[in-house]
């Protein structure tokens, strides 16, 4: 009688080891955050040029006299540009783009990914901004030295807190806070770091003399889109290379 010896499909660490790498591997190929930075990008810089084409400048001569002279009032000019349709149309659109992009991968690789909390939570937050869009385009451009109606609050249009919610309910809200949910259901720490800069280029105004000089031109909409529409295409093209070129075969 003789001994055989019965072959092992290896130690326990090897087997964690393959594990780990079949994990990763998984991972990788649900990964696709490059298409809804792209969209989103191409999205913003569009605003651009809606902006422009959508530019209002008017004189008002009923302004609030400025603190230290006399009481005489002054004239101002107001300027109103952008249109709530095209973002919610855009983002509409580019969220079932997503959705779409997302079962398609799916299916061509036999991986799914769990992208129905980033599609919801997108859809849901876009809707939002949209609803605060139109409630203010309804109640109309408040006169110099009148309260701001946000959602039945009467807000300080001067104050910084006014000036935050206003930011904070445009594309903060509707593009960055659900690539915060999409950097979790991928796990990916680069979409994270990406999606912070995002939000912090949104919520923090800018104030170089670069953007003052364009704040009463058709073109005031530059900086303030442009910043953050080229941030989000470089970031579609950063991940899109970091994906390895089979993966980019049967995206």
């Amino acid at each position: 009688m003789t001994d055989a010896s019965v072959p092992s499909s290896g130690t326990p660490r090897e087997v964690l080891a393959g594990l780990g790498e079949l994990t990763r591997q998984v991972r990788a190929a649900q990964r696709g955050a490059w298409f809804p930075l792209l969209l989103f990008g191409v999205l913003t810089l569009g605003g651009i040029l809606v902006a422009r084409l959508t530019t209002s400048v008017r004189t008002v001569t009923t302004c609030p006299p400025v603190p230290g002279s006399s009481d005489v009032p002054t004239s101002c000019t107001l300027v109103t540009q952008g249109s709530p349709l095209y973002w919610t149309l855009g983002l509409g659109l580019a969220y079932t783009a997503i959705a779409v992009f997302y079962v398609r991968r799916s299916r061509s690789r036999g991986v799914g990914t769990p992208v129905r909390p980033y599609i919801l939570v997108g859809a849901a937050l876009a809707g939002l901004a949209a609803a605060t869009a139109f409630w203010s385009l309804r109640q109309g451009f408040p006169q110099p030295g009148d309260p701001l109606d946000f959602w039945g609050l009467r807000l300080d249009p001067a104050s910084g807190t006014t000036a935050f919610l206003e930011r904070f309910t445009g594309n903060a809200a509707a593009i960055g806070l659900p690539l915060l949910v999409l950097s979790w259901v991928e796990r990916s720490r680069a979409l994270l770091l990406l999606t912070a800069v995002y939000l912090a280029v949104e919520l923090v105004p800018l104030s170089t003399g670069w953007a003052g000089s364009l704040a009463a031109s058709p073109w005031s909409a530059l900086p303030r889109l442009g910043v953050p529409g080229l941030l989000l295409l470089l970031g579609a093209l950063g991940f899109r290379l970091a994906e390895p070129s089979r993966q980019r075969r049967t995206s």
